[in-house]
């Protein structure tokens, strides 16, 4: 995973592993291992190989995103700058703080992305247009 001094707030967070013959084990603790507390959990699955979800950003929403299974790509952007994150371990996430244009890609076929975010869903909460997105930034709306 990449890292930029522009994109100083995304974080990689690697997540604790228990190792067992049985299997591995990791834990996310709202407070504890993320910055925020968790108000909504969602799942992107069953993307074609290759294929990209749509890009947005959020007003207020902060969000944490795993790899759960195969891998995936995540674009941040913060209108200037764009950096990647490749994801493909399940015990290493991204946090996305609010105000970033996040976008994901190159799914590799069966991947799963989960998704933990910081409030419920609410469309008012997002900016879809990536032109409205760099206008609000340069204003310092974001």
């Amino acid at each position: 995973m990449a890292a930029n001094k522009i994109h100083k707030k995304v974080r990689v967070i690697k997540l604790g592993k228990i190792r067992d013959k049985r299997g591995n084990l990791s834990v996310v603790e709202s407070g504890i291992t993320l910055p925020f507390a968790v108000e909504r959990t969602y799942w992107v699955y069953d993307v074609p190989g290759g294929e990209a979800r749509q890009g947005h950003a959020y007003y207020t929403s902060e969000e944490f995103i795993v790899a759960l299974s195969g891998s995936f790509d995540l674009l941040v952007d913060d209108g200037k700058t764009a950096v990647t994150y490749h994801f493909d371990q399940c015990n290493k996430g991204v946090y996305v703080p609010a105000g970033t244009w996040r976008h994901l890609l190159n799914f590799a076929t069966n991947s799963i992305a989960l998704v933990l975010t910081s409030t419920k869903y609410s469309p008012k909460d997002y900016i879809r247009d990536y032109e409205k997105y760099v206008e609000l930034k340069s204003e310092g709306v974001l």
